[in-house]
């Protein structure tokens, strides 16, 4: 018998073939795949994301975690009706220019993703010009910048300078983040958030989403 319990345990430890098999079971059992989505994949993940903000999990075993959540929604993304999909809201995320360390910014996606975001991730070392254009096409909600060492940090400015010369700033709520970067350096270059973990990123992002 199903169990939103066993599946939610399943991607806590991990463990994609219980993900598996207890989707399987739901889906042979009737239960709706946005439910399966919503409760047992996005509420798991959930769980996930507040214990590695804690200090409880840590990356390896977040990386497992979101492999297994991954397994999960390959199963049941095919059975969802375009009408049915309830997305949170939509981020551009990506390394900034001269960087290519991405693995915090795979943390990021990886729980933003398990929380019901769309994530478009751009990857590393990506160019202001760049981020503009994912900004004009995408329309996201939020634009996530990544750096890890502090001279690739001054990228940051400049994207955000090149936004506002394109008239594109005002469209889109900006969080930075990064081992260097700082809650006052991100006020200094007009960021509107910056997240020192991934945890504190997905919470940021799910508030400045629900606020008009």
């Amino acid at each position: 018998m199903f169990s939103y319990e066993v599946l939610t345990e399943g991607i806590m430890k991990g463990d994609a073939d219980v993900v598996e098999c207890e989707i399987n079971k739901a889906l042979n059992g009737g239960t709706d795949a946005q439910d399966i989505l919503e409760k047992g994949l996005i509420g798991g993940m959930s769980v996930v994301g507040k214990r590695f903000g804690a200090g409880e999990l840590f990356l390896p075993e977040v990386l497992k975690c979101a492999q297994a959540m991954h397994k999960g929604l390959g199963i049941v993304k095919p059975l969802l009706s375009d009408s049915k999909k309830k997305v949170t809201g939509r981020i551009v995320i990506g390394t900034v220019e001269g960087d290519i360390h991405d693995l915090g910014k795979r943390i990021v996606c990886f729980l933003l993703e398990g929380n019901g975001f769309e994530v478009i991730d751009l990857g590393v070392d990506i160019k202001g010009e760049a981020f503009c254009e994912a900004v004009e096409k995408h329309k996201p909600d939020i634009l996530g910048m990544s750096a890890l060492l502090t001279t690739t940090m001054p990228n940051m400015r400049k994207t955000i300078n090149l936004l506002k010369e394109k008239g594109l700033r005002e469209k889109v709520k900006i969080i930075v983040g990064g081992a260097p970067v700082t809650n006052q350096f991100a006020t200094s270059i007009g960021a509107d958030g910056y997240a020192p973990e991934a945890g504190s990123a997905v919470e940021w992002v799910r508030k400045a989403i629900s606020k008009p």
